[in-house]
């Protein structure tokens, strides 16, 4: 397949269905390790402000990487940038298996996400070039149940791996699966690429490191060191500034890096400031519940997998429903209905206690996940579909950096005020169980005192990060009543287009 903007009569089904394989290997293995964290926190020894990094520093990669990946498609096949991405995913793998130490398996986390960063826009890339808009939303809807299929089945195989193995062998099990793909995309894609006089700016890749990566480890940092830290405040102002100067820049490129001139479509704009505070306010519910189920409540890891299940089975039966119910309806009526649903469980989300039983947390999590099911893929599609078809490689380039950005921010801020709100609460309990006392305790009673106390603040702290997502999905239902059928935009740069008006005010004149 040549990789251009032209529509193909005919689908490269072929080329489609590698890079899915890749792709759902790469999303697998995120799903498996959501499960694994309390146990990692454990062998390990570190606390959950540490153990995040291993989520929050996959997405900073990715936040990277990402913006560079619009040059990548234009400059190289998919062949070559899939081969690429699996080696780099592969190798990452492998070092995380045999890690032995947190800083090693973070830097295994890293190397995947490097290639991670690379699969995710190529294979969206090549979908919205292979469909025309009227068919692309029942394309993307099969996309999603292909990779909804790994949520569906990673926690509970997550969780089934950890009971009778080592928390290494999810990664000694993802490794020979993805050496297969790989000789499977060596064999089977056969595209080339016309040489493309295009060079990379590194000034801009320069500046976009420091501006995501900063805003990025600032946030990332804050639950361990506080807000009021320098390392925290100072490498968020750097960010800032260089995310402003890469920005700046793009405009003044002929070729920019990452095309902020896209933002000027409304539907894109919106759609990309919906699926921001949406990335948010779903990252909530895969970091926070597995502490809460496994660390507070000492549910296993194969039942806290179980849980998740019904869930991830109803988001990946939704897929491709939902992608007809867009092509027919548009995604206005689909967001509003799904985030409604997303506010109220949220809510409920942030009354867990104690007593809390397994189906009640099993119901309210499958209800969520319906309720994004008819958010993600409908509002990304409808600001994707008013985009000439040149800006393809830029507005996915765009969309997944920003869902990364905002989720490793909403990860952050999330765990951060779960870890703050747990200390605050762990010293009202505390000075409220001591008031109480009439005789001095015992040490074993004051040990098991101050467990139960820590505890208690534990999952106070996961109710109120759970009450800011209330606040984080409300705005984004907000802004989906704002939401309109898109049409793709003429292309000013296009030379048929041109040639078009050249030739209607000839024939008025």
């Amino acid at each position: 397949m040549e990789q251009s903007n032209k529509q193909t009569n005919r689908p490269p089904y072929g080329i489609i269905a590698v890079l899915m394989i890749g792709a759902f290997i790469a999303v697998l293995n995120n799903t498996l390790l959501n499960i694994a964290l309390p146990s990692i926190m454990k062998d390990l020894k570190v606390e959950p402000s540490t153990v995040q990094w291993l989520t929050t520093g996959f997405m900073l990669v990715n936040g990277v990487l990402i913006p560079v990946t619009a040059f990548l498609i234009q400059k190289y096949s998919v062949r070559q940038l899939f081969l690429a991405a699996m080696g780099l995913f592969t190798i990452g793998t492998v070092l995380a298996g045999f890690a032995h130490a947190f800083p090693l398996l973070l830097a295994g986390r890293m190397i995947q996400a490097s290639g991670s960063a690379i699969m995710m826009p190529l294979l969206m890339n090549v979908m919205l070039t292979s469909f025309p808009i009227e068919k692309r939303g029942a394309a993307m809807g099969v996309f999603g149940l292909v990779i909804m299929f790994a949520p569906a089945t990673g926690p509970t195989l997550s969780g089934w791996i950890i009971e009778h193995y080592d928390w290494r062998m999810l990664f000694h099990f993802v490794t020979p699966i993805a050496i297969l793909v790989i000789f499977i995309g060596f064999f089977m894609l056969k595209d080339k690429k016309d040489k493309v006089d295009i060079r990379l700016d590194f000034l801009s890749v320069l500046l976009s490191s420091l501006g995501f990566g900063g805003i990025l480890y600032g946030f990332s940092s804050a639950g361990k060191e506080g807000w009021d830290s320098p390392q925290v405040y100072g490498t968020i102002a750097i960010g800032v500034v260089s995310l402003l100067a890469f920005i700046l820049r793009q405009f003044k490129l002929e070729r920019p890096m990452l095309n902020f001139s896209i933002y000027k479509y409304p539907a894109f704009a919106l759609s990309s400031a919906i699926s921001m505070v949406v990335t948010m306010a779903m990252f909530s519910g895969m970091l926070l519940l597995p502490i809460y189920v496994q660390t507070i409540r000492g549910i296993s890891p194969l039942d806290a997998g179980l849980m998740l299940l019904p869930g991830a089975i109803i988001m990946a039966i939704m897929m491709p429903i939902t992608g007809r119910l867009f092509d027919k309806f548009g995604g206005r009526l689909l967001a509003i209905i799904g985030l409604a649903i997303t506010v109220i469980t949220s809510y409920l989300f942030s009354k867990l206690t104690l007593e809390t039983t397994y189906l009640h947390l099993i119901l309210l999590y499958t209800l969520r996940m319906f309720g994004f099911s008819m958010v993600n893929m409908p509002v990304t599609t409808n600001g994707l579909n008013q985009l000439p078809a040149r800006f393809y490689p830029h507005g996915t380039a765009m969309n997944n950096t920003m869902q990364q950005v905002s989720g490793a921010i909403g990860t952050a801020l999330l765990v951060t005020i779960m870890s703050n709100r747990a200390k605050t609460h762990a010293t009202e309990i505390g000075a409220a169980a001591m008031k109480h006392l009439t005789k001095q305790p015992t040490p074993q009673v004051l040990a098991e005192m101050k467990q139960q106390i820590m505890m208690k603040a534990m999952l106070e702290g996961i109710n109120d990060a759970f009450y800011v997502t209330v606040f984080i999905a409300g705005l984004a239902l907000l802004l989906s009543f704002f939401i309109k059928r898109a049409k793709q935009a003429e292309d000013p740069g296009d030379t048929q287009t041109i040639s078009k008006k050249v030739t209607g005010k000839l024939a008025e004149n």
